[in-house]
């Protein structure tokens, strides 16, 4: 061994609950997209000249879609992007109607994670710029 010590590991990036949340939602709706593309398939749901293994192509890329949107939802065009992929979901209704509650379910728990999750955030960075004695109070007691 020679004496040179190893680099100290960087820390993480902190992220907050905004970004937390939207990406564990578009990660596991990205199973439902991939699952929707073989029902797709299965039900040969698409119309006559598309061969119906498109929607398997379909539904991978729209769930490889969704995890790489999920690594870039600290940026505002992220969530947007987010927001684009759950209309896509919200399309894919016009092939199989299942698809529908699959969107208001999952764009009412991503709206949810965006929306307050933001709001955690501007709490949680109020509270981290409050002096301790502020900070005491800021519960309103």
């Amino acid at each position: 061994m020679t004496g040179t010590a190893a680099p100290a590991p960087q820390p993480r990036r902190a992220r907050g609950a905004a970004e937390s949340l939207a990406s564990i939602v578009l990660a596991f709706e990205s199973i439902i997209a991939f699952l929707g593309g073989l029902v797709i398939y299965g039900l040969k749901a698409l119309p006559e000249p598309i061969e119906p293994w498109w929607g398997i192509v379909a539904g991978s890329v729209v769930a490889v879609l969704m995890i790489l949107t999920g690594r870039f939802v600290r940026y505002p065009w992220g969530i947007a992007l987010g927001w684009a992929l759950q209309v896509v979901v919200a399309l894919g209704a016009i092939f199989v109607p299942a698809f529908a509650l699959v969107a208001l379910i999952f764009g009412g728990m991503y709206g949810y994670a965006t929306i307050k999750g933001a709001q955690l955030d501007r709490r949680n960075a109020q509270l981290a710029a409050n002096t301790p004695d502020e900070a005491s109070t800021a519960n309103g007691d």
